[in-house]
């Protein structure tokens, strides 16, 4: 009866721990956890990115990103806070057009977010959805879907994400997004140069795509045959600064 009463109880707990290793809120909070995200909450990232420099600001919900670059002998800086888009030039600020601010604002947003994954992922807007398990280069991974709804999930609120979280290490290794803009397309990136910087980790990414795989870009951990790989993402010069609470 004891031996009974003692497997009964094993199979619950395998079965409580597997219902926990496929909720992906589970996963991606381990996830964060794992690259030391917290941190971010209170700190200052500063990085190149392209030519272009990126400060990232961060306090307790207060935000600045700034990305600041030099184009025909002028200082151009962006601006991206809680209250908008703003434009200086040579320190000056300048009025900017509704197409220009939107610009701004997506490629700015879209640079932060990219560089500080997977940090952003317990958004609010963040919709996410556990779709099984995949192994890459002989490594073990969760797969998990994300989208966005449209209140609050920025002007690219229809892209499409999937990324991969190692089952063991709780690091994201993979990601790939399916994108609207400038007539749409997929990416899939991989991790390297990992390294971690007053406690969050950060990497570079391989950015590959494949005609192939269309909008399903959930098929890229079966390795395409025409899969190319198109360019570098690497963050160069990278500095945290953790802000006092």
């Amino acid at each position: 009866m004891r031996f009974l009463f003692s497997f009964v109880l094993f199979a619950f707990a395998a079965s409580v721990a597997h219902a926990q290793n496929a909720d992906p809120q589970v996963i991606i909070d381990r996830a964060i956890e794992a690259h030391g995200s917290a941190v971010l909450d209170n700190a200052v990232v500063e990085f190149n990115f392209r030519g272009r420099h990126f400060t990232v600001t961060r306090n307790n919900g207060m935000f600045r990103y700034e990305r600041e670059y030099t184009e025909e002998g002028r200082i151009i800086r962006n601006i991206l806070n809680n209250d908008g888009v703003s434009k200086e030039i040579n320190g000056r600020p300048v009025p900017i057009l509704a197409q220009e601010r939107a610009s701004i604002e997506t490629a700015v947003n879209s640079v932060v977010y990219f560089a500080l994954l997977p940090y952003f992922l317990n958004d609010d807007a963040v919709q996410k959805e556990y779709v099984g398990t995949a192994t890459i280069n002989d490594q073990p991974y969760h797969k998990i879907i994300v989208t966005f709804q449209q209140e609050g999930g920025g002007r690219d609120w229809e892209d499409r994400f999937v990324y991969w979280i190692h089952r063991e290490h709780d690091t994201m290794d993979y990601l790939a997004y399916f994108f609207h803009v400038n007539g749409g397309g997929t990416r899939f990136r991989e991790a390297y140069n990992e390294r971690t910087v007053e406690g969050v980790r950060f990497a570079d990414y391989k950015n590959y795509t494949a005609p192939s795989i269309g909008a399903q870009i959930e098929a890229f951990d079966d390795q395409p045959p025409d899969m190319q790989l198109l360019t570098d993402v690497a963050l160069e010069n990278l500095t945290v600064r953790r802000l006092e609470q």
